[in-house]
């Protein structure tokens, strides 16, 4: 069955004019991930909304009927490793893999979402254009300023677009290194009319993202999504989620949240409450007694990750009601110390009534995200966090109870960009599994391979390419990038210099020409308030 034909539309289709900008529009994965992705949900129903473009779907698996020369072909990127699949599809449709290799005869190649936002610096040389930021004015303006170019050569488009804030065309920027396997000595944009730093977009206003399409085909089959909150007021040092999308932004309940709950729920009775601290919205009580009304009472409601101090038993007892079987809380450690010093606010007391308010109103699971390898941290921090979650257990003994661990991973434009993977991460995860088997815990540690890939992506420059096109022919484990880098050995730093190395705080870092919310002097401000001493 066409996967297609599942879709129920929140929005209505605009007629085109007679002319419109021929677009595709892809996710480098396929339909069911992507269309559960509510950015992916948002910018095509923004394309397919206006008269002068006509936009047609692509992913990894299906497909909807695609122009023979597009114009202009866009990537919505959520995962580092999708990146393959992005290269894929353009092979697909005949593109050249590098920009450089582009001519008029080929459309631009323009990507967006967390991954570029956060460094864009790998797959720079893959993109004509990146949008930096947040879709809601970006898309338009990008949009508008390419109508402005469109009869121009590539040359003047790409001119004319990095005029506009927001939109980053790399190509136009010039890198210089100390030395091909050292550190950047600049970057620097290869005209005056291009501006020296571009500025992630960032929407202001108090109506935030609501699902576009319903289908039961998604991951999260037949999920109507509503953004609850953007950003987090935690500021936790090491937390992209934050510090990258700042400032702290709520959706108005009455002019943003009930009317887009009302909507939805005519199509579907599955609910989900976005955010990264989705109970920290002030109104959030009264969001969830207006969810609570006997009309609603087959809904099925989904909530993402909620501050530990926001766990009553009223809260469990709501989402018990509308068939929530479990709650998750990002706790980071056991240790009072590692929380102080990552700015998590957050006492172990807090961590256990929040279980215990959890199995008093009716919840059957609990899980906790924590991380190892965050600077500072000892054994004595692991033996804080397996007594911590010792204390829950014996608190709360009906409470399948998890602890979700991944390893710190350097993040750009964090207080922590600066400091490496550590090493030691992978046999701290294992000192977990062994002691908290033992408590009756569920532990489910994240693969230390995989951070240490995550880390090359999220501190890596545009030297990584050719690496990335070697890896996408070896496979995506730990051992084909070691094998990439020993075939590109004196062409490019190496694995440690990018993941493992504390970078020092005056270096010239791959995305030091991109703005986002707080200026470097502000983040390392927030890097010294968090150590006592110097280094890790």
């Amino acid at each position: 069955m066409d996967l297609f034909s599942s879709e129920k539309l929140l929005f209505t289709p605009t007629s085109k004019n007679h002319n419109p900008i021929s677009l595709i529009y892809a996710f480098p994965n396929e339909y069911t991930v992507g269309i559960t992705s509510l950015g992916y949900q948002l910018i095509w129903a923004n394309f397919s909304t206006r008269e002068d473009v006509e936009v047609s779907r692509l992913f990894t698996d299906i497909e909807e009927k695609l122009p023979r020369h597009p114009e202009i072909v866009g990537f919505s990127f959520s995962w580092e490793l999708d990146y393959v699949n992005v290269l894929d599809l353009l092979e697909k449709l005949q593109i050249p893999i590098y920009a450089k290799d582009r001519t008029e005869n080929h459309p631009l190649i323009f990507g967006g979402g967390p991954v570029l936002t956060a460094n864009p610096e790998p797959f720079a040389e893959f993109f004509d254009v990146i949008l930096l930021g947040d879709g809601e004015n970006l898309i338009d303006n990008f949009i508008d300023s390419f109508q402005e170019i469109r009869n121009g050569n590539r040359q003047e488009k790409l001119f004319h677009l990095a005029q506009t804030p927001g939109i980053y065309c790399p190509d136009l920027y010039h890198i210089e290194y100390e030395d091909i396997t050292g550190k950047i000595k600049s970057i620097t944009p290869i005209d005056e009319r291009i501006p020296a730093v571009v500025e992630k977009q960032t929407y202001r206003g108090n109506v935030l993202s609501a699902s576009t399409v319903v289908t039961e085909k998604a991951a999260w089959e037949n999920i109507f999504m509503v953004e609850v909150v953007r950003s987090c007021p935690e500021m936790c040092r090491f937390c992209l989620a934050s510090y990258l999308t700042l400032p702290f932004r709520t959706a108005s309940l009455e002019g943003s949240l009930i009317p887009a709950i009302e909507r939805g729920l005519k199509y579907t009775n599955r609910l989900g409450l976005l955010g990264a601290s989705v109970t920290q919205h002030p109104e959030f009580e009264e969001l969830l007694n207006y969810i609570m009304q006997p009309k609603y009472d087959d809904v099925r409601l989904s909530i993402a990750s909620v501050r530990t101090n926001t766990v009553t038993e009223k809260l469990a007892q709501t989402l018990t009601k509308r068939d929530t079987k479990s709650i998750t809380i990002a706790i980071e450690s056991g240790s009072a110390k590692i929380r102080q010093m990552i700015n998590k606010k957050l006492e172990n007391e807090e961590i256990i009534q929040a279980s215990i308010n959890a199995e008093k109103g009716g919840l059957r699971a609990i899980k906790f995200y924590g991380m190892v390898g965050l600077p500072q941290e000892d054994n004595s921090d692991l033996d804080a966090t397996i007594e911590m979650m010792r204390e829950v257990k014996k608190a709360s003994p009906r409470l399948k109870t998890t602890l979700g661990c991944s390893t710190f991973v350097p993040k750009a434009h964090t207080p922590f960009q600066w400091f490496g993977v550590n090493k030691q991460s992978k046999k701290r995860l294992q000192y977990l599994q062994k002691n908290l088997a033992k408590a009756g815990v569920d532990f489910r540690p994240e693969s230390y391979n995989w951070s240490v890939i995550q880390g090359l992506m999220s501190r890596g420059d545009r030297r990584l390419s050719k690496l990335l096109l070697l890896t996408r022919i070896y496979g995506d484990t730990l051992g084909s990038y070691k094998r990439a880098f020993k075939e590109l050995k004196g062409q490019m730093p190496s694995l440690d210099y990018y993941v493992h190395n504390n970078w020092e705080l005056e270096q010239v870092l791959p995305w030091s020409h991109l703005k986002t919310a707080l200026p470097d002097e502000t983040l390392v401000k927030h890097l010294q308030m968090s150590l006592p001493t110097k280094g890790n």
